[in-house]
């Protein structure tokens, strides 16, 4: 398999009331094209710095990270930025739409960020929201009159729209309950097995499920990793499977 990131010794630490606490320790990790990686790990495991450190969001303390066979923690801040654009989409809890624009003119926003050619980023706008089952009567409707799945998968979309290398999900179903939380990764598994690249943290083992290898983390060092392969629905191994691992693992 090909990686699309691999860390090397990869350290995160913040200072407060005049001490440094370690969250990310040593971490040589690889992130492998095609895969639905999911992050997992307690509260305070370092999940979401490792995230956004491995996104370009956060810039880790020491090590480095070759992504797509560059070295971001050496890129200025703006050439991290114009990196993240063009090779990173991001999903998180909370949508983040903008509430005074269209649901199309959100994501049309985004994609002429990085693309001029208008004509070809609404025809990929509207490519994309058909394929995530957002009907054309919606695309002019704003954020606040669509429901909050609706408005989740319109996020995934967002992050589509640049065809990134690498699609960075923080928790997105953790304030959908659980029918709207299931399309919105029946999405996810959906372009994953299209081949798009994902990672995703999640404290919920029905989302972990959708991925084929699981990071573990404990106390900001990898605890242990999981391959699981190719996600089945409704496959009771898969889940004896992970269970017993984040047991293992104490979970």
């Amino acid at each position: 398999m090909s990686s699309i990131i691999t860390t090397n010794k990869l350290s995160k630490s913040f200072k407060t009331d005049n001490r440094e606490i370690e969250v990310l320790k040593n971490l040589d990790i690889e992130i492998y094209e095609g895969d639905f990686t999911i992050i997992m790990g307690a509260s305070g495991a370092g999940k979401s710095t490792l995230l956004y450190s491995l996104s370009g969001m956060d810039k880790p303390t020491s090590g480095s990270i070759i992504f797509n066979d560059k070295d971001i923690t050496k890129l200025s801040v703006d050439n991290l930025a114009m990196f993240r654009r063009k090779n990173c989409g991001f999903v998180f809890q909370q949508n983040y739409l903008i509430d005074s624009m269209s649901i199309i003119d959100n994501i049309l926003v985004s994609g002429l960020l990085v693309n001029k050619n208008k004509k070809k980023v609404i025809e990929n706008a509207k490519n994309i929201l058909s394929k995530i089952g957002i009907n054309e009567s919606l695309w002019h409707k704003f954020p606040t009159q669509i429901s909050g799945g609706e408005a989740q998968r319109v996020g995934i979309a967002r992050a589509l729209t640049n065809n990134p290398k690498l699609l960075f999900a923080d928790e997105p179903t953790g304030a959908l309950n659980s029918k709207t939380g299931k399309e919105v990764l029946d999405t996810l598994t959906e372009f994953n097995n299209n081949g798009q690249s994902i990672v995703m943290v999640t404290h919920d083992i029905k989302s972990a499920r959708r991925g084929n290898r699981i990071i573990y983390l404990k106390d900001g060092e990898v605890a242990g990793i999981l391959d699981l392969g190719k996600y089945i629905p409704d496959d009771k191994k898969r889940h004896e499977k992970l269970s017993e691992f984040l047991v293992s693992m104490g979970w």
